[in-house]
């Protein structure tokens, strides 16, 4: 054995007995509790936490990272693991904190439509809890994750387009910073001049500053009306073209996804749909009656200026059906090739970029062999491809590699971003510095003041500098 790998080892035994003589059987270190937490839904390799502590409440958080501080052993949030970038994978291993326990609702403000939860309350469970007082919480990346992974990751969604993304719904946090010291951030107000927003400092930083205990955020009311829509279009410049004229129209569309063929075609099978295996827009309208049948006639008039057909609903149980399909549509994926895994990966263009650059990716796609369903939340320029791919197939996942990488040059070419909502993790941080140029050092700096010893979720987001020696 090495002896820096030795080294590595000692501290972190020490930190380990260390936690389990002040949290007893929170801390794990059965094999089973370390493969649970050694991947999330990325195409990355797993790797192995040395330990796992279930935290029960911001105490728990404290000790950990109080005691990993100390030692100098890495830490790395988990919430429900389902993010696709590698975020949580714990690639120079250390203790894994698991905030799921951290699962209660403190607050429901329904006058001041906000609440505060645990960093460990998932999606579903928060709109469980709203539906009763009227209310949602509309930021839906489409799985169910928690809270504190949501604001660790700047979430976005389908209902992005309209309420926002993570970034404009987190009005406050409660974070617990590498040393183990608690801070507060930002509060209840909708606005605020008071100094430098530390908040969004927070807000999509990864795990790699702070970790996460509670979160104040904002919850709206539950529409009065809700209708949802399929629209074929006949190629997918004419789809972009109507969604870039909903867009310029000011309809205040609720949701507005793009699917290309092979995306519809793969939907189709696995939800047993009988949708025109065409580019497809699945939209969603929200407002009063009148409102939101005016608006269905605006995108109707739209639709069909650009060569598509249009059928709508108010039926939940068909409003529900889509959105399934929509949220099934990585497995649908991948339910093409079986035995197969799935990469995928997003980016984000200005609206009036939109057009070409799904273009130009389709063709890509085509020349290159791969099979790579297109999927987006295109009301605000964001896309995914789904590559679904065969690993240990070299000649494939080179392929794969190079549309990808084509893919990211193309968006940030057209004054785009590497990732819309995924967040960098480990499958994009060669990109930042192409997209942020200096402002990478600025992040390295403010990573060095908050994380001196470099413990929090280490070897994400920061690629680190050449010539720097590991720590």
């Amino acid at each position: 054995m090495a002896p820096i790998e030795g080294e590595r080892l000692g501290r972190t035994e020490r930190a380990v007995a260390e936690l389990k003589s002040r949290l007893g059987s929170r801390v794990s270190t059965e094999t089973a509790a370390l493969e649970e937490h050694s991947r999330d839904e990325s195409h990355h390799r797993p790797a192995l936490p040395d330990a796992v502590v279930a935290c029960t409440g911001i105490d728990d958080i404290v000790a950990a990272l109080k005691t990993c501080h100390t030692h100098g052993v890495p830490v790395i949030p988990f919430g429900a693991g389902t993010g696709l970038e590698g975020g949580v994978i714990p690639i120079q291993g250390g203790i894994t904190l698991d905030l799921a326990a951290m699962n209660r609702i403190l607050r429901v403000g329904v006058e001041d439509l906000d609440v505060t939860v645990e960093a460990g309350v998932t999606l579903s469970q928060l709109n469980a809890r709203l539906g009763g007082e009227g209310l949602f919480f509309p930021v839906d990346p489409g799985s169910d994750p928690t809270l504190g992974g949501m604001v660790s990751t700047r979430a976005s969604g389908t209902n992005a387009v309209r309420y926002g993304t993570m970034r404009e719904n987190t009005l406050g946090l409660t974070v617990v910073l590498a040393n183990g010291d608690v801070l507060k951030t930002g509060g209840r107000a909708r606005k605020s001049a008071a100094g430098y927003d530390l908040t969004r400092l927070f807000v999509g930083s990864e795990g790699t500053l702070a970790v996460i205990a509670t979160a104040t955020l904002r919850v709206w009311g539950l529409p009065e009306e809700v209708a949802a829509a399929v629209c074929s279009l006949a190629d997918l410049h004419q789809a972009v073209s109507a969604v870039i004229e909903m867009i310029q129209r000011g309809i205040p569309l609720a949701r507005i996804e793009l699917l290309d063929d092979v995306m519809v075609d793969a939907v189709n099978r696995f939800s047993q749909l009988e949708y025109p295996v065409c580019p497809t827009l699945f939209l969603e309208f929200h407002g009063g009656r009148h409102g939101v049948a005016e608006q269905v006639d605006e995108v109707t008039a739209i639709v069909q200026a650009h060569r598509g057909q249009l059928e709508w609903t108010t039926s939940p149980a068909d409003r529900k059906r889509l959105w399934q399909a929509r949220h099934h549509a990585l497995y649908a994926a991948k339910a093409l090739r079986p035995g197969a895994s799935t990469w995928a990966t997003d980016v984000c263009v200005p609206i009036s970029a939109l057009a070409t650059c799904i273009s130009q990716t389709k063709a890509d796609i085509e020349r290159s062999g791969v099979l790579a369903p297109i999927v987006g939340h295109v009301g605000d320029g964001n896309f995914h491809l789904t590559f679904v791919v065969f690993p240990d197939d070299i000649a494939e996942m080179a392929a794969a590699t190079g549309v990808h990488d084509r893919l990211v040059a193309r968006a940030l070419a057209m004054d785009g971003t590497c990732t819309g909502e995924h967040g960098v993790g480990l499958g994009k941080m060669s990109f930042l510095e192409s997209e942020h140029g200096r402002g990478v050092d600025v992040m390295r700096q403010l990573k060095a003041a908050l994380d001196p010893k470099g413990i929090l979720n280490p070897g994400k987001v920061l690629v680190q500098p050449r010539g720097a020696e590991e720590s």
